[in-house]
């Protein structure tokens, strides 16, 4: 128990970088893929061919691989140039990566609401705007909420991966603890955080799945 004790504080400030990097990710993303995905829809070819391309290269390309690029790369990319710290460089990495995913997320829920709804809006003198967010955005939350959580849920579990970036994150504190101490019980510990920062996501979205479905009783 002692020892418990002396190695939470160190694990409780790497679960707190890895809590910053999952919040300021989703805060970002959600949009970004809301954006994304009214653009592939939009009526311009070359903006729908631009869209298509860029998430189809961060679908097609392992999170991991666009961190090395964004941290490793960029500076010696012609034009651009940019040499971002390690956790400015993470985040640029994670949101562009779920942002694509949250696009294709959003562009199927909007694709499943019905045609005659907007038809029906445009009949009754709302404008796009007014028919976006009154008519087919609650239909989009409530269709997309089992892919969100999904891909919410994998996003706490991909945090991880800014351990090559040497970022002190839950598991990279939790490694250097168990290469000090030799003892395994920091990876359980971090398990066990892991394991409840799931638990309440997967509570928090079942409790929305639970409100729009009596919404829609």
């Amino acid at each position: 128990m002692d020892y418990l004790l002396r190695i939470l504080p160190p694990l409780i400030d790497g679960s707190g970088i890895t809590l910053g990097l999952f919040f300021i990710t989703l805060l970002l993303s959600l949009p970004l893929g809301l954006m994304l995905a009214l653009l592939r829809l939009s009526r311009w070819g070359v903006l729908r061919l631009a869209v298509s391309g860029f998430v189809w290269l961060m679908r097609g390309t392992p999170l991991m691989l666009q961190l090395l690029f964004v941290y490793y790369a960029l500076p010696f990319v012609p034009v651009i140039g940019i040499r971002l710290p390690d956790y400015p460089s993470a985040l640029v990495a994670f949101v562009l990566n779920y942002g694509a995913y949250f696009a294709e997320i959003f562009r199927a829920g909007i694709q499943s609401v019905a045609r005659g709804q907007y038809e029906g809006a445009q009949a009754l003198g709302m404008s796009y705007p007014q028919t976006m967010r009154r008519i087919v955005m609650p239909q989009v939350l409530r269709n997309t909420l089992p892919p969100l959580a999904n891909e919410t849920i994998n996003l706490v579990k991909d945090t991880s991966l800014i351990y090559v970036l040497a970022l002190n994150d839950l598991l990279r504190t939790a490694r250097g603890i168990v290469q000090r101490d030799f003892s395994i019980a920091p990876f359980v510990v971090a398990a066990i955080f892991y394991l409840l920062m799931t638990l309440v996501l997967t509570w928090v979205f079942q409790r929305m799945e639970r409100h729009y479905s009596a919404h829609e009783a």
